[in-house]
């Protein structure tokens, strides 16, 4: 806690470990939770799994008054609500599934002090009779989550975020603000600062840098086969795969769901119903994958995804790095994988040009897209091109991303690629893909007979291949550059300069290939398994999700260091007085069996 000497500071720690079960904060959040106590607006910057969230719920629990929560999803309320209230903390929410009856008597206890904190949606503030009702509460603090939200220059602009500012204005006695995000550029920075009205206040960046996260961009792959064999050596591990459009994750979540694994679709073209079902499910564990869209994911707090795959480019490294981020929330090591391919290039610039916006907003948006186009390109550190990229000083490797630690195996495509740049050209370069495939292949479609591309010297020199291991092969030297895919509605490929020494014979071309894993499994059901089992019953029975009851984390440390008594349980990170008292002995006793079988 250096640099803090308000007096309150030491009971803040306290209460971390009597709720929360840990014994210290992390270094980034003593300097917010300082700012807060001593009353002053605060802009916190923090990565996804940082901590936010206990930035302003602790000091909530120090203040007299209440905390009011600005928090963008209503889906998730319950769940955060439902965790606070598992660590003995006084909260509740407000929002459209409840009865203005209800709505009434939640505010009616605020007001007598019955609650720490209480969650309301943003829209929530654009009625005035709402925001009278707020004004007979004691609101001590405005915490502000997801604060990028209120910039038209984030990446998640919610037009609600500007009724925030006004709210705060017409309160009696006007609280401490804090606003917290994962990702701002400086624009969105001063954004947040300007339109939520926080005084002289100096943003606190605790640093992008996830350890965590194993970062790696894949170019060339088939992405189905990809995710195929990773899905298939990964069967008991949570995740979410990211798609850009809606029709992409539907067909992907059929072919996943057929090929035996456990997955739900979710995007905005489902009912809520549907939306609220297969989310519930994911957050419950009843699913093992997510297949999303970018609809899916803020203020999820599931502690246990283990990975996240983005089958396709997202728009900008803003979303990218907040998507990935949902990995790894406990801490334990995560992977982010993006499947790269030049099409996916010419799908965000169709996105661009299809919007409404202004010549300039475009103007930045192509901007943000070429960044993220570097990031797939680039030969340099992942991980340090990312936090560059948020503004932090990095340099050197890292050793832990894709480009850093590439264990594919390198295998010689030259003449594949002699073949592949020969036939394009032979073609004239007019035509796409799909046509150069079946031309190699020597298919006798109509298309490939009524050119006369039967009579080209290339025409079926690559028969031994399936189409569509020549089309990956195409998409891989389109991702290395050495073809070019033209834009527009039907692009085109043309062969690049820097294959002409290939043709020429004068270098190589080598494919990487992913090696397969082995599943690790064990013979003998291990503590671990049998603390998670426990866990999911228990979750069954009290219909809350699995993460609420305890993180990964904390299960794993329990199996490793085996407590026998509340002491020893209560060392373990993440396992508070409240939770002991809720879920301690059932644990104790499981653990007890395996010492004393």
């Amino acid at each position: 806690m250096q640099g803090f000497s308000h007096p309150l500071i030491e009971q803040a720690q306290a209460l971390l470990h009597k709720y929360y079960g840990y014994s210290s904060f992390r270094s980034g959040q003593v300097p917010l939770i300082g700012q807060i106590l001593q009353g002053q607006d605060t802009l916190g910057i923090m990565p996804t799994g940082g901590g936010k969230s206990i930035c302003y719920q602790v000091p909530a629990l120090l203040f007299q008054g209440l905390t009011l929560v600005i928090s963008p999803l209503i889906s998730l309320m319950k769940d955060q609500v439902d965790g606070l209230q598992r660590l003995g903390i006084a909260a509740t929410y407000v929002n459209s599934s409840l009865s203005f009856p209800e709505v009434k008597e939640r505010l009616q206890k605020a007001a007598q002090g019955w609650y720490k904190l209480i969650y309301v949606a943003p829209e929530r503030l654009e009625s005035p009779s709402f925001r009278t009702l707020l004004q007979t509460l004691p609101i001590a603090q405005v915490a502000v989550d997801e604060a990028h939200c209120v910039s038209q220059w984030g990446h998640d602009f919610r037009p609600s975020y500007g009724a925030i500012a006004p709210m705060i204005a017409e309160l009696p006695y006007r609280p401490v603000v804090s606003a917290f995000t994962a990702t701002a550029t400086t624009e969105v920075t001063h954004d947040i600062i300007r339109l939520l009205g926080l005084r002289q206040v100096q943003p606190y960046i605790t640093g992008f840098n996830r350890e965590n996260l194993t970062f790696s961009v894949l170019r060339g792959e088939n992405k189905r086969d990809f995710i195929f064999r990773y899905l298939s050596d990964h069967l008991d591990e949570s995740g979410i795969i990211y798609g850009s459009t809606r029709k992409e994750v539907d067909q992907l979540a059929d072919f996943l769901s057929r090929k035996g694994f456990s997955v739900a679709p979710y995007h905005a073209g489902l009912s809520d119903e549907e939306r609220n079902r297969n989310q519930e499910m994911f957050l419950y564990d009843d699913v093992k994958v997510m297949v999303a869209s970018n609809a899916f994911g803020m203020g999820i707090d599931k502690s246990n995804v283990r990975f996240v795959i983005h089958h396709n480019m997202p728009k900008n490294m803003e979303a990218y790095y907040q998507e990935a981020g949902r990995a790894g929330r406990d801490g334990e090591p995560s992977a982010c994988i993006l499947l790269f391919s030049p099409q996916d290039i010419l799908v965000q610039k169709f996105l661009i040009e299809q919007s409404p916006m202004s010549l300039e907003r475009k103007s930045y948006e192509y901007k943000k897209l070429q960044a993220m186009i570097d990031y797939c390109y680039t030969p340099q550190c992942l991980r340090h091109y990312i936090l560059r990229y948020f503004g932090e000083k990095a340099s050197g490797h890292c050793d832990d991303c894709s480009n850093c630690l590439d264990d594919r195996e390198s295998v010689d495509v030259t003449i594949e690629a002699q073949k592949i740049f020969s036939c394009v050209k032979r073609m004239g370069e007019r035509f796409g893909t799909s046509m150069v495939a079946s031309v190699l292949k020597g298919s006798k479609s109509k298309k490939v007979m009524n050119q006369g591309f039967d009579k080209l010297s290339t025409y079926n020199i690559m028969s031994e291949y399936k189409e569509k291991e020549i089309v990956d092969l195409i998409n891989l030297f389109c991702a290395e550059g050495y073809l070019v895919m033209t834009e527009g509605q039907y692009p085109v490929l043309q062969v690049a300069p820097r294959a002409m020494p290939v043709l020429r014979g004068q270098e190589k071309v080598y494919q990487k290939v992913q090696k397969r894993q082995a599943q690790k499994k064990e013979s003998d059901p291990s503590l671990f398994e049998a603390l998670r089992t426990l866990r999911k019953e228990i979750s069954q029975k009290e219909q809350i999700p699995p993460y609420i009851i305890f993180h990964d984390s904390t299960l794993r440390e329990m199996a490793q260091s085996r407590p026998l008594d509340q002491l020893a349980m209560l060392s373990i990170k993440g396992i508070g007085e409240n939770k002991y008292r809720l879920y301690g002995e059932a644990f104790l006793s499981l653990i007890q069996d395996f010492e004393n079988p």
